[in-house]
């Protein structure tokens, strides 16, 4: 099996706006097809579904011209680990098992309706990571709301903090078989000192409400960033050339446009 390439993205809604069924967002994932080239060197066709509707995630693909479809994971997010790589790689993971499910459950009901193919579900996970008072690290998610985006970018404040994205590729072949792995990469990120006054006006912008650690290097809180260290493109949100290096070390190569 080989990889990617993008174009037709998934109009995507909220619940209450009427979100797509299962069965529409399975059907464009069959159109969304993408050429790929096997260890051997020959080249194949994959089906390739994003488990995100994160737009920052659909734009990075997007930029590389890979060929996929958006399904984004409902479930709710609950991990068991600890550590923010672990936990980043745990629910990468949930996202992409649970798109694969249904994709596999809506062909074994409809097989009159789709084509055998190889399809690759990618999930991915972001939290920020950083020490708090006596030294203890804490993991920072979304922010829940405005009060808490406030606590967590005054920890962030004149401090460097690891930013983990956790990738999880769930791979299924045309006969059913389904194989599974993950890997997570981490950018350290220095914040230079921010006074309540600018922490209050960036919150107002409401840029920082969904994102990891309350903050959008790509956006206005670029300002406030004194250094980086590792994959710009990790911080954003998935760290494509890690995905790609990853996928290759298995024989799977993206044959970009």
């Amino acid at each position: 099996m080989g990889l990617i390439t993008q174009q037709s993205i998934a109009e995507q809604t909220d619940r209450a706006q009427g979100e797509m069924s299962v069965a529409e967002q399975t059907d464009r994932a069959q159109g969304a097809i993408s050429v790929v080239e096997q260890k051997d060197g020959s080249q194949g066709e994959v089906s390739v579904v994003l488990a995100s509707g994160s737009p920052r995630r659909r734009e990075l693909l997007a930029q590389l011209g890979l060929e996929f479809e958006v399904c984004p994971a409902r479930g709710e997010e609950i991990t068991t680990k600890e550590t923010p790589a672990e936990v980043v790689k745990e629910l990468a993971g949930q996202k992409a098992r649970e798109v694969a499910s249904l994709i596999k459950s809506y062909e074994a009901g409809h097989p009159e309706l789709v084509t055998p193919r190889d399809i690759l579900v990618l999930g991915a996970d972001t939290v920020v990571s950083c020490a708090a008072e006596g030294g203890r690290e804490v993991i920072l998610g979304k922010p829940k709301d405005e009060a808490d985006a406030f606590r967590m970018l005054s920890l962030l404040s004149g401090k460097t903090h690891s930013v983990y994205t956790g990738v999880a590729v769930v791979l299924m072949d045309a006969s059913g078989k389904a194989g599974e792995f993950s890997f997570f990469e981490e950018t350290r990120v220095t914040i230079r000192a921010m006074s309540e006054e600018e922490i209050r006006w960036y919150i107002a912008t409401g840029e920082p409400m969904d994102k990891a650690g309350a903050y959008g290097i790509q956006g206005k809180c670029a300002i406030f960033v004194d250094k980086i260290e590792g994959d710009y493109n990790n911080v954003v949100g998935l760290p494509v050339a890690a995905v790609y290096r990853e996928l290759k070390k298995l024989g799977i190569n993206l044959v970009l446009s």
